[in-house]
């Protein structure tokens, strides 16, 4: 709201200054500081609230060293994250921006999912809080809107590179010179593979076997991955949340990488020379990035050992939906499994576990594990590492992870 009002201020008054609400940079660096503020002033109301209206976290008993001291830790801390992310960016985004309202979007849609399953757990005084059938609902649901909108939305669109050679007569001389212009392309539901070169691909080419005219079907295959995307890295968030400042900290690592790929990929001069996919408009969502890094980490102040609050599903399904969504939007889903390292071990080690367990049991009458505990981060605690110590490692492979994820705009 605050760029159409300086906007307005500086064309028609012609106020010095006020220029600088044009520039992405600026704004980004207001929407953290203003996050961050947000997170850890307000975040300290209300959890101060949470406590009053007794919104305490019921821990089962796994056996783990320090869970039963956890035990009525105020949860539902997720919309710390909501509020200082939402806020900052309706005050310092363009609002007319499809990116940013999709994003906005998605952090309502997943944060109410997630508000819903901890309401039924703390008020309702059911552990098994929404049913999954309904979770997934959700999480289906928010994957065909943001399938739609990257489909069908005539603002969500790419630049293709057409080179332009132009010939100049001179006096018994022709010189050519060739230049670089862009076509805009609406409907294109191109993207990237890492570390290929010529990585561009277009989620049409599947559906080849249509025949001529094939392309008018990709939304068919395009929306399905999309639902699947968002599903596993929301689920994926969600699981990563077991013990104090995990989930918080590694996404905040993850959407900082992101943040890198949302700002070249929107800017033409940056995505030329690193030739990179043009993505107009698309530089806008570094503001959201920006709030949304800024209210993880200031929620982290208040969610490292020893946590005095909980992001509850609240926070991690909307960390989830919102991280996939991104990725969506600058065209790196494919690059999730490498960015997103620790979601995806901590998920995978849950279907194997489960897979093996079920196998053996079916095999030998006796199940069997792989793990001494699923998620991961549970197995390291059983083998007696004290928490601080797994997530600041966890934090580590992330960084690293992020690190190798921004190397693949040149390692290719």
């Amino acid at each position: 709201m605050l760029y159409y009002l300086f906007d307005f201020l500086e064309k028609h008054y012609d106020i010095p200054g006020l220029g600088v609400f044009q520039y992405i940079t600026f704004r980004a660096a207001l929407a953290i500081i203003v996050s961050l503020l947000i997170s850890t002033i307000f975040g300290k109301k209300i959890i101060a609230i949470l406590q009053r209206m007794q919104v305490g976290e019921s821990v089962r008993d796994l056996g783990l060293e320090g869970q039963v001291e956890k035990a009525g830790t105020p949860t539902m801390g997720g919309l710390i994250i909501i509020m200082a992310t939402l806020i900052p960016v309706l005050l310092f985004a363009k609002l007319d921006n499809i990116y940013v309202i999709m994003l906005i979007i998605t952090t309502i849609w997943m944060g109410l999912v997630g508000f819903t399953d901890d309401y039924i757990k703390v008020f309702k005084k059911d552990k098994g809080g929404l049913s999954g059938k309904f979770k997934v609902l959700g999480q289906v649901g928010l994957g065909i809107f943001v399938g739609s909108v990257m489909y069908f939305h005539p603002g969500v669109t790419i630049k293709e590179k057409n080179p332009v050679t132009e010939i100049k007569v001179q006096t018994e001389m022709v010189s050519k010179t060739t230049k670089t212009e862009f076509k805009e392309e609406s409907g294109s539901i191109k993207t990237t593979i890492p570390f290929v070169k010529n990585n561009e691909f277009d989620y049409s080419d599947i559906m080849r076997f249509f025949g001529d005219g094939y392309a008018k079907y990709a939304w068919l295959i395009f929306i399905p991955i999309v639902i699947f995307i968002v599903t596993a890295v929301s689920n994926g968030a969600n699981l990563t949340d077991g013990i104090d400042g995990l989930a918080a900290g590694s996404s905040a690592i993850i959407v900082f990488a992101l943040a890198v790929f949302a700002f070249i990929s929107g800017n033409i001069v940056f995505s030329d020379y690193l030739n990179v996919m043009f993505i107009p408009r698309l530089g806008e969502l570094v503001v959201f990035i920006a709030a949304f890094i800024g209210a993880l980490i200031g929620f982290l102040w208040y969610n490292t050992f020893p946590a005095q609050v909980f992001m509850g599903d609240t926070g991690s399904l909307t960390i989830g939906g919102v991280i996939a969504v991104i990725a969506i939007a600058v065209r790196k889903e494919l690059l999730i499994p490498v960015l997103c390292g620790i979601f995806f071990a901590e998920s995978l080690s849950v279907i194997i576990q489960v897979a093996w367990f079920k196998y053996t049991k079916k095999k030998y009458g006796e199940g069997r594990r792989v793990f001494l505990m699923s998620p991961l981060h549970h197995h390291y605690q059983k083998k007696g590492y004290h928490e601080s110590k797994i997530v600041t490692r966890f934090w580590i492979v992330g960084i690293f992870l992020a690190i190798l994820s921004i190397v693949t705009l040149k390692l290719r």
